[in-house]
Order: C-alpha cells, then sequence, then structure tokens
C-alpha cells in the first residue's frame, strides 16, 4: 500500500450538492493519485498511477 502521510485531499469542484456522494483524491504524492469515498474518509483508498488516472479522467470526459 502506498503511503498516504501528507495527502491533501480535494472534491471536484464539479461535485455539487449531491448529498455527498462523491470522491474525493489527492494528486499532490508523488508517484500516485489516491482516490477515497468522500463519505468515509477512514475507509479504503484506491491508488493509481498519474497515466492511468489520466486516461480515466479523459475517458470519463467523453461519457
Amino acid at each position: 500500500m502506498a503511503e498516504l502521510t501528507g495527502a491533501r485531499w480535494r472534491k471536484s469542484t464539479r461535485s455539487g450538492d449531491n448529498g455527498g456522494n462523491c470522491v474525493e483524491i489527492a494528486d499532490n504524492l508523488p508517484g500516485i493519485v489516491a482516490v477515497r469515498d468522500s463519505k468515509d474518509s477512514t475507509g479504503p483508498v484506491l491508488n493509481f498511477s498519474p497515466a492511468a488516472w489520466t486516461s480515466f479522467v479523459r475517458a470519463a470526459k467523453t461519457e
């Protein structure tokens, strides 16, 4: 598991007011982008390489 000490979590500015159903990302860590459920800040975290995260975001924007 990647070291998450120092992670700065943020929600997308597009999250809006959807009852808390959103994710947070930390993209300030070397070599990973960490993603978690904003309602469960102590729960599991998914880790992606920066390239994989960029590919995901690009694909999501085209949908």
